[in-house]
């Protein structure tokens, strides 16, 4: 966050931006209800799944699920960071994130090590490590196979890890095809991200004013007006008042109005219909 905009606004945070604290980030009722369920599953394992379109919230959930289970110090939580990985790296990634030393060619003995590796987690600590893997969908079908054996034991009655999914519609799809049927059998507890409401969008914004230390930031009038514009989708929220709020600081503005809005979207709007006159 620049100088000039804690200066001029007072704000401990950049409000619109990705990097919001977590402890700041807004929290809406059925998000705090699966982290919830998720802090319950670590105690027997198995998978669960995010899913929704893009800017709809789940990248905020999988964050608020990471930093809670964190607060715990004897809970391990790892977060693959390619999903699109072969079957060889994806363990070579696995063998990173809970500190197995794994040979690239014995796919076997990696795949002992790392369910050793786990059982101990489990009988020192009773809970079960956890995985994310966000944008989900881009995994391989043999790799999320694997997956599937490599966390299941005893005839696939005891769980090894909590494993959480994370992607958009692509997510749902594959985990009904034939391939991936078995694993998407297993997924018991699920949250479907939702286009938000007008109130849960201005909501959002009262929170997050609230907690950068300047709810007078924008008009209510504005923060309606966005509420309506931005098609329930949270990441339009942003991408809008992140841009209001750089004009504002240009222009030093004392506060975020819809003058401000209706003066930057028709500029944008007559620039639109300029291009496409000299084309």
């Amino acid at each position: 966050m620049t100088s000039k905009l804690q200066s001029l606004y007072g704000l401990k945070f950049h409000p619109f931006r990705p990097d919001v604290p977590t402890e700041a980030l807004f929290v809406a009722p059925a998000v705090d209800a699966f982290v919830r369920r998720i802090e319950f599953a670590i105690a027997d394992g198995g998978f669960a799944m995010v899913t929704g379109d893009p800017g709809t919230g789940k990248s905020v959930a999988l964050r608020l699920i990471t930093e809670r289970l964190r607060q715990r110090p004897d809970l391990t939580v790892a977060n693959i960071e390619h999903p699109q990985s072969r079957t060889s790296d994806f363990y070579r990634e696995l063998g990173d994130l809970f500190g197995v030393s794994l040979q690239p060619y014995n796919r076997f003995a990696g795949f002992k090590s790392l369910r050793a590796r786990w059982s101990e987690h489990i009988g020192s600590t009773l809970v079960r490590p956890v995985l994310i893997i966000d944008e989900a969908q881009e995994a391989l079908t043999n790799v999320l196979n694997e997956l599937r054996v490599l966390a299941s034991k005893e005839l696939d009655s005891r769980q090894l890890l909590c494993v959480i999914l994370a992607g958009d519609g692509r997510l749902l799809d594959r985990l009904r095809t034939p391939e991936l049927q078995p694993l998407g059998s297993r997924v018991r507890r699920r949250l479907q991200m939702e286009y938000a409401s007008r109130d849960e969008l201005t909501a959002c914004l009262d929170h997050l004013l609230d907690a950068a230390g300047n709810s007078a930031l924008m008009t209510t009038e504005l923060k309606s007006t966005l509420a309506e514009h931005c098609a329930g989708n949270y990441r339009v929220l942003m991408n809008i008042a992140d841009e209001m709020l750089g004009v504002a600081v240009e222009r030093e503005l004392p506060r975020l109005d819809e003058k401000l809005y209706l003066d930057l979207y028709a500029q944008q709007s007559r620039g639109r219909v300029a291009g496409a006159k000299k084309r």
